[in-house]
């Protein structure tokens, strides 16, 4: 029953991709839909493990980081060989704008690989100037700007090579008194197979929720009902409905398979590809080299990322260190650092610690 259920699971993402991808390709001269759906910092990532693979990291994960990537990556053990960890991430973005990432998971229940998380990705704009058209240098005043999603995560391992998850969260976009929020889900699969030396595939479906509207004090006017009319009241407060957007509904689907496995030494290449349903079809690529010690395991990444997006995109490629130590009392420490260099807005940093216990 098991492996009837498992094998139509799988057969959904592939010939939900074996249709998407030639959909895409004929699409290709339509009009670009680039930059109309909200919550565009949903698309950006979390981590620097992430960053570094290129985007393709849907695959490669466990932990607290699966979170924002595949939330069946929960139900795998960690790098310190365990089901639980948290995580935080820093970004420090282009224009001064700080991203920040963090989640915790921990095992529920009697079976192996059942685990429950929490994570947050925050994206802080700072603060900038009201400013009037008659007070263009400012009015002395300022209003912040910021991006939220909050969320709950569950996974568990259905087998020793299948594992499923899913997440429920809350997003929200904030500038000055206007806001708009909504609800979204995240589902995900991982297979481990025997195949070419350990070929894991996956696919993930994220940001599948209801549009967002912008609503606050700055859509509200006063309505005159009846202005052909002398006496009645003027100012009667109404609202301005606004436009609803799409949420940047992704889906993935990729493998990762180790070119080089050895007991020190391993080497594990990864590519997904992407469908969006703001963007045309693309892949994503990326490469790990790992030196493993019981005690001690170093990563350098590199990626290559939008594939298919040319010069449409500023960056290209991208790479990172990480660096994992496990103590006597079986705790892990580990940090993870990421370069995004962009042609024209610069270096994109991100840092992370993680701890697996």
């Amino acid at each position: 029953m098991v492996r009837i259920m498992i094998k139509k699971i799988i057969q959904v993402p592939i010939i939900v991709a074996l249709f998407v991808a030639p959909l895409a390709a004929q699409s290709g001269g339509e009009e670009s839909r680039v930059g109309t759906t909200a919550a565009p910092f949903l698309t950006l990532g979390v981590g620097a493990k992430g960053h570094a693979l290129g985007h393709a990291n849907s695959i490669n994960v466990s932990g607290a980081e699966s979170i924002f990537w595949n939330p069946a990556g929960m139900a795998v053990q960690n790098t310190g060989d365990s089901y639980s960890s948290s995580f935080i991430s820093i970004t420090e973005y282009f224009a001064d704008v700080d991203i920040y990432g963090a989640g915790i998971v921990v095992p529920i229940g009697e079976n192996e690989g059942q685990s429950l998380g929490i994570g947050l990705h925050f994206v802080d704009y700072g603060r900038m100037d009201v400013t009037t058209v008659e007070l263009q240098d400012g009015t002395g005043a300022t209003f912040g700007a910021h991006d939220l999603s909050i969320g709950v995560s569950y996974a568990q391992k259905l087998t020793d090579s299948f594992h499923f998850g899913g997440s429920v969260k809350l997003i929200q976009q904030k500038i000055y008194d206007m806001s708009a929020e909504a609800l979204a889900i995240d589902l995900g699969f991982l297979l481990k197979t025997n195949y070419l030396n350990g070929l894991t595939i996956g696919a993930s479906i994220t940001n599948f929720g209801r549009d967002m509207q912008m609503s606050g004090i700055n859509a509200e006017t006063y309505v005159d009902l009846d202005p052909q009319s002398e006496g009645n009241n003027e100012g009667i407060i109404g609202s301005v409905k606004l436009d609803n957007w799409e949420l940047p509904l992704s889906f993935k689907f990729g493998f990762m398979a180790p070119a080089i496995k050895t007991k020190n030494l391993e080497l594990l290449l990864m590519s997904e590809v992407q469908q969006t349903n703001d963007n045309k079809l693309n892949i994503d690529s990326g490469a790990e080299l790992s030196y493993i010690s019981n005690t001690v395991k170093f990563h350098m990444r590199a990626g290559y990322k939008d594939l298919f997006l040319g010069n449409n995109v500023d960056s290209h490629f991208t790479y990172g260190t990480g660096l994992t130590l496990k103590t006597s009392t079986g705790i892990g420490i580990g940090v993870d650092f990421a370069q995004v260099p962009f042609e024209y807005l610069g270096q994109t940093s991100i840092i992370d610690v993680k701890l697996y216990f």
